[in-house]
This record gives structure tokens, C-alpha cells and sequence, in this order.
């Protein structure tokens, strides 16, 4: 069976690094067909799935179990995947059945693809389920060698004079430097907890060994209340349906606050930091206005602080 390489993921590489990324993709399929005899695997019957970076191939081992064959390039989010699953043991998470760390290669336990949590389409319930299971992960405290909440905490405090001065509207240069404060006031507790950090809705799938199990983190140690955001901008019709977005956010924030046993002021100041994080990322690549939904979820938590 023949690997082709999606179109859309060379298209984000060269995006991402040029024609460096274009020369990564093109390497695909020599670099699945080295890990197939490696690790002893044959292509299996499925529609090989990607997201922006990585490149995942339905596999069958030599003692018939299916898995899944993972590629991507190492980068400091991904570096840390495989140690995270390791340490997370398949409780709560997908189970890392064997790994390459110099090409970040990765052969995963299978799970149902076409069964991701965003299709369940009650918001509560899928809701429960995703912080059921961020409740799992965020138990563990973090291994060695993670990438530290505390540290890049500091990065981005350092980063505010520069990003505001590409922010026009006061009102933005308010909000960067407001969530600034409340980042600065927590940076030095940061927490030592395994975060997942992205775990939203399409990074949860069926299973066979547990109803929904997590996949494609980017851990680090950090605070629980860090880990809350992307189930918050995550199905943003459903908030806006409520007609009053800033209380169906807190609805959401208020059922994880619960259900974590959270601190509500100090989870409000965390996700504060998510916001800070991704005004920082906008600024980068270019925009001069902060990200609309972002500020509506800002607003939310000046209610729990």
C-alpha cells in the first residue's frame, strides 16, 4: 500500500518552516517505510489521519494488534509527548506502545478515529467527560525534564512592553497588561502537575479499553487551571446559542472548577494566562487586535476573581 502525504500537511509545514518543512514532508513516506520494518508493522485498511505537523498511519503489529503509526518532526511541544504518556500509562491517555526519540517517532495504541468527543452533541455531557478526564491526567505530578508553566510564565511577562506596542486600540494594551498583572501574581507558584495543554474536544476518541481516552498532548508541569482553556473556546456556536456568552463560559468554567476541585480565583488567573499566551502568539504572527472570543473569556473570569 502506497503512503501519500495529505496535501494540506505539506502545505502547513511550508507554512511553518518553508522549504524546510516542504523536505520534511517529502520524507514521509521513506521514514514510514523505515519504521515499518523496525518495528516489525503493515500498513493497515483506514484513512491515514493528520493534524498540523504530524502524519498518523493505521499499522498492524506482528502479533495482530492494531495501532497507530505516528510521524513528526521533534519540536519543544512535542518533545515532551512521549515521556507525558509514558508517565500517564494509558490511565486517561492513549498508551505509547514503543518510541523513537531522535525523530520523535511514535507507535500508539489505536483508538476510534471516527468517534472523537466533538461529535457527542450535548455540550454538558461532553463537557463532563473531557474534565472527568482532565481530572485523571492533571493527578499525576509531573516527571523530570518536563517544560515548566513557571518558565514560560516569565517568557511571556517579558514579552508584554514589546507586544503592546503593536496593539493600536487601548483597550487591547489594557487587557495584555491587566492579564500580565494577574499572570505576575501567580508566576511564582506555577504548580507541578502532568497538563496535557491541549485537550479539547477533537483530542479525545473512543475506545475500546476505556469509553474516551486523550491523545496528542503537549505536556508540561504547571497548574491544572492552565489546562482549562481550550474546553472553554473549544464549540464556540454552543456559547454564543445561550445568548449571553460570558455566563455559558462561566457555566463551563464554573462545571470544571467543580468537578477538578479547583481554586475558582486562581484557575480564573491561569486561564487569564492562556489569554495572555495567545495575545502573545497573535502579535507574533502578525495581528494587531486581540482575538474576540479570547476577550469574552477574559471577561468571564474577572467574574471569578
Amino acid at each position: 500500500m502506497k503512503i501519500k502525504v495529505p496535501e494540506a500537511l505539506t502545505e502547513s509545514h511550508v507554512k511553518i518552516d518553508g522549504e524546510k518543512g516542504r523536505a520534511w514532508s517529502a520524507g514521509l513516506p521513506a521514514l514510514a517505510e523505515r519504521y515499518l520494518e523496525e518495528w516489525a508493522l503493515r500498513l493497515d485498511e483506514g484513512r491515514p489521519m493528520h493534524g498540523v505537523v504530524s502524519l498518523v498511519l493505521p499499522v498492524v503489529r506482528e502479533d495482530g494488534t492494531r495501532a497507530a503509526l505516528k510521524l513528526q518532526p521533534v519540536t519543544d511541544e512535542n518533545a515532551t509527548e512521549a515521556p507525558g504518556l509514558r508517565t500517564w500509562a494509558g490511565k486517561g491517555s492513549v498508551l505509547l506502545l514503543d518510541e523513537d526519540p531522535e525523530t520523535g517517532t511514535l507507535l500508539l495504541e489505536r483508538l476510534d478515529s471516527a468517534r472523537p468527543l466533538s461529535a457527542v452533541p450535548d455540550d454538558v455531557e461532553a463537557l463532563t467527560i473531557l474534565t472527568e478526564l482532565l481530572g485523571r491526567l492533571t493527578a499525576f505530578p509531573a516527571p523530570p525534564g518536563m517544560r515548566r508553566l513557571g518558565d514560560i510564565a516569565k517568557d511571556m511577562l517579558a514579552d508584554v512592553d514589546k507586544a503592546a506596542t503593536a496593539l493600536p486600540r487601548e483597550a487591547d494594551r489594557y487587557w495584555l497588561r491587566w492579564c500580565a498583572d494577574t499572570v505576575a501574581e501567580l508566576v511564582g507558584e506555577p504548580g507541578d502537575r502532568l497538563l496535557h495543554w491541549d485537550l479539547h474536544y477533537d483530542n479525545v476518541l473512543a475506545a475500546e479499553r476505556e469509553p474516551w481516552l486523550a491523545i496528542d498532548p503537549k505536556p508540561l508541569a504547571g497548574d491544572p487551571g492552565f489546562d482549562l482553556w481550550p474546553a472553554l473556546d473549544n464549540r464556540w456556536e454552543a456559547v454564543v446559542a445561550t445568548g449571553d456568552p460570558v455566563r455559558g463560559v462561566l457555566r463551563r468554567f464554573d462545571l470544571m472548577v467543580d468537578v477538578l476541585g479547583l481554586d475558582p480565583a486562581r484557575a480564573a488567573g491561569w486561564t487569564l494566562g492562556r489569554l495572555l499566551q495567545n495575545a502573545l502568539w497573535d502579535v507574533e504572527d502578525g495581528e494587531t487586535e486581540l482575538n474576540e472570543t479570547g476577550l469574552v473569556i477574559g471577561e468571564a473570569m474577572r467574574h471569578r476573581q
